[in-house]
């Protein structure tokens, strides 16, 4: 038992990237930038090394993908895929006996063996590389929109009925609150973020934009700027923080669950503050801390690439919330399990405890977010492969529609919810039937009126059936 814990643990913590960040997918225009961010970088390379080498080299170069080393006559240089470039293969680059790197004849450049990228510069692969992204960017943006009118829905309702206002009911507004932050800050960090260079201004960007410039020039894509700098770095702190928050009201209704069947300390209305301390205020600091790191030593672009470790400040808390609510959902499915087994030993088929069990375990899995984990032993692979698009669309799907399973079952599906619904409704009904019997020149009027007259007792009899 505690090696498989041990080996879930592992495989939990092996792929926390693609976990808490399944958005880090590099557009076009992010790629140019980290590009142009490698070609500047490379530039100060060469010329921090000695000019005048001995004996004969290929001297080192930026060819617009790569920042080629010296390389040593009759040799074949091979360095690292880069990682600033996604979904990235090459074969290497030859230098000569003659001191001068391989040149391609039909355009008189010197030449890599890039014939393994046509993923990242075939047409059709973009194309279809398109596509897929604009299917993924349609199911979330449906999902979300689903989830933000039912949790706003479900927000009025709880909030309206004096009847429903629980501790409970409380943690459920609270988590009902985090889905419609986490889906307005994605549609608005879309908005923000995409809504820089045209796709025409881009594609007119030239493979001589990434090579080194003249002296005394600079780079066009330079000059480009994908948002204006603050507005866009508020609204990526603020998408991390309400995806932290998130993650982390799920943890506190998880919390709370597994407090009324083991402890039952946390049902006291007391300690519904150290639980929205838990739900907002942690997040809070981590993600503070993770803005101040990033403005101090990697303030560049808008916050949203990824900039070395500082992605584990807020990544490694968001994590141990998804792992520890993980294994409370596993706890309350064992108790529910043997519960369930004692009580209907004798009473019930198998077959109908399996299928019971399974339907408190498919209503508890929404609420504790199990669907994180199902790919967490899996990291992201080519864009172009199955298992990525297999992987992205079943994500898109659960966590934009997590909103609207999660308001449908502990809202619209609640039996105290319902009652109070009907109840609004059987007393708006009664009313609008007083006011159209007490109105004059009503139907109910004139009709009494035409029959003359009632006895008393009958007329009071009338009225004790009107209260």
């Amino acid at each position: 038992g505690d090696l498989m814990v041990t080996l879930l643990c592992c495989c939990l913590l092996s792929s926390a990237w693609a976990l808490v960040d399944p958005d880090d997918v590099l557009t076009k225009e992010e790629q140019i930038y980290l590009l142009v961010e490698a070609k500047e970088k490379c530039q100060r390379d060469i010329k921090a090394q000695p000019e005048k080498i001995k004996g004969l080299s290929c001297p080192p170069e930026w060819d617009g993908i790569i920042c080629w080393p010296r390389g040593s006559p009759g040799q074949e240089v091979s360095v690292p895929c880069p990682d600033y470039i996604y979904d990235f293969n090459h074969k290497g680059k030859y230098c000569s006996a003659f001191g001068t790197w391989a040149v391609a004849l039909s355009i008189n450049k010197t030449w890599a063996n890039y014939t393994e990228c046509a993923l990242l510069f075939s047409s059709e692969s973009r194309s279809h590389q398109k596509e897929v992204f604009d299917r993924l960017h349609l199911m979330y943006t449906v999902g979300y929109s689903i989830s933000l009118a039912s949790l706003i829905v479900a927000v009025c309702i709880l909030s309206y009925f004096k009847r429903l206002h629980c501790t409970r009911n409380y943690i459920h507004v609270h988590l009902f609150t985090s889905f419609i932050c986490r889906a307005l800050s994605i549609f608005i960090k879309d908005m923000v973020l995409y809504s820089g260079p045209t796709p025409s201004d881009t594609d007119r960007m030239r493979e001589d934009e990434l090579r080194a410039p003249l002296p005394g020039q600079r780079g066009h894509l330079a000059s480009i700027s994908l948002c204006p700098q603050v507005g866009c770095k508020v609204v990526v702190t603020l998408f991390l923080y309400f995806l932290a928050t998130n993650h982390y009201w799920i943890l506190v209704e998880g919390l709370y669950l597994h407090s009324l069947i083991f402890m039952a300390f946390l049902s006291n209305k007391s300690y519904l503050w150290v639980l929205i301390i838990i739900g907002w205020g942690l997040p809070a600091v981590f993600v503070s801390i993770w803005a101040s790191v990033r403005a101090s030593l990697a303030d560049t672009q808008c916050w949203d690439l990824s900039a070395g470790n500082m992605k584990w400040i807020y990544q490694v808390p968001i994590l141990a919330a998804v792992v520890v609510n993980f294994f409370l959902f596993l706890n309350i499915v064992r108790v529910l399990a043997s519960k369930l087994w004692e009580t209907t030993t004798g009473k019930l088929d198998p077959r109908q405890q399996y299928r019971k069990l399974l339907r408190s375990t498919l209503v508890l899995m929404p609420l504790f977010g199990v669907h994180y984990v199902v790919f967490t032993a899996m990291p992201y692979t080519e864009v172009s492969g199955l298992l990525w698009q297999i992987q992205m669309h079943y994500e898109m799907l659960f966590n934009s529609s997590q909103g609207f399973f999660v308001a449908f079952i502990y809202c619209f599906c609640n039996g105290e919810v319902q009652a109070e619904i009907k109840k609004a409704h059987f007393r708006r009904l009664l009313a609008l039937d007083l006011g159209q019997q007490a109105r004059p020149g009503s139907c109910c009027c004139a009709g009494r009126g035409s029959r003359g007259p009632q006895s008393p007792s009958r007329a009071g009899r009338g009225a004790g059936g009107t209260r």
